[in-house]
């Protein structure tokens, strides 16, 4: 089944990625990435430069029609990138022979529909999230969890606008900050000992990291409005206390259960659901044998 998520920059057709950008009150998709799933080519960036060219001699501009947004790659970091709409996207579509045009606009106009649903109807979106993250193999603990980090998140965020932060480059400094008081671990370390590139880190998060990461994001929003925060470098401060509490409890449920939250796990491979099954498993046994 093809996956749609309002709330995420990438979404799946065929078990194709195709990043998106959310730009003028509407959907703007990588092209590169659409002409991939169209045309399985091995370097849709040069499909796309000679499809241009192509069009171009019979004096139509596809260029026109896009605009270019910055988008994440395969290294973390983003890069501006052609990208359409749904009504440009429908005429670059029209320019590729391919067997699959046609049911990838059916899939294109409904995750257009679907958007304007959910703007409407704000609860139609966690639901989908829910069948997204359910279709990914996740349980119904681990979604749980996740929405209402999601939840605290937004809180977070919107404080942090609400007091002059810069949304595309401090946010990230900020939630750093969290991350290394947290789990002694930048976001950009914690992926690279997951093993992780592209994915989003907290989608690979376990139960007891997805806690404590809610936990040092809720505090930092809780120190932010009662110091009453301004700008980047007293919110910085507030992201580190606030991260600095849920390190310390981190520490102390380690100390406790004897072993480390923080953890290589990922669900690359194995979904969380199977991974949570074998462990209980696991336990189950160690206790058999104990007894």
């Amino acid at each position: 089944m093809d996956k749609i998520n309002s709330n995420n920059a990438l979404i799946v057709f065929q078990g194709k990625d195709i990043r998106r950008k959310w730009h003028d009150d509407e959907w703007y998709f990588s092209v590169v990435d659409v002409i991939c799933v169209l045309t399985e080519s091995k370097d849709s960036k040069d499909y796309w430069y000679r499809l241009k060219k192509r069009e171009a001699e019979q004096g139509i501009e596809l260029s026109t029609i896009c605009r270019q947004l910055k988008l994440p790659a395969s290294d973390g970091k983003k890069y501006l990138t052609d990208c359409a709409n749904t009504e440009s996207m429908f005429r670059i579509v029209q320019s590729i022979p391919s067997k699959k045009a046609e049911p990838f606009k059916r899939w294109l106009a409904k995750v257009g529909y679907e958007r304007v649903q959910e703007i409407e109807s704000p609860e139609l979106a966690q639901e989908r999230m829910k069948q997204l993250y359910e279709q990914k193999g996740y349980s119904k603990e681990w979604i749980e969890k996740r929405l209402r980090g999601i939840a605290i998140r937004q809180e977070l965020t919107d404080e942090w606008k609400q007091r002059g932060v810069n949304e595309h480059v401090e946010f990230s400094i900020l939630t750093n900050e969290i991350s290394k008081a947290t789990f002694g671990k930048t976001i950009g370390e914690y992926k690279e000992l997951k093993g992780l590139k592209r994915q989003n880190l907290r989608d690979h998060m376990t139960d007891m990291e997805l806690i404590f990461n809610m936990l040092g994001e809720k505090i930092t929003t809780e120190v932010t409005a009662n110091k009453d925060a301004q700008n980047f470098e007293e919110c910085s401060e507030a992201a580190k206390k606030g991260g600095g509490v849920a390190g310390r409890a981190r520490m102390d449920a380690e100390k406790t259960i004897g072993k480390s939250i923080v953890t290589n796990e990922n669900y690359l491979e194995t979904p969380e659901k199977v991974k949570r099954l074998e462990n209980k498993n696991r336990r189950k046994n160690m206790r058999n044998i104990r007894t």
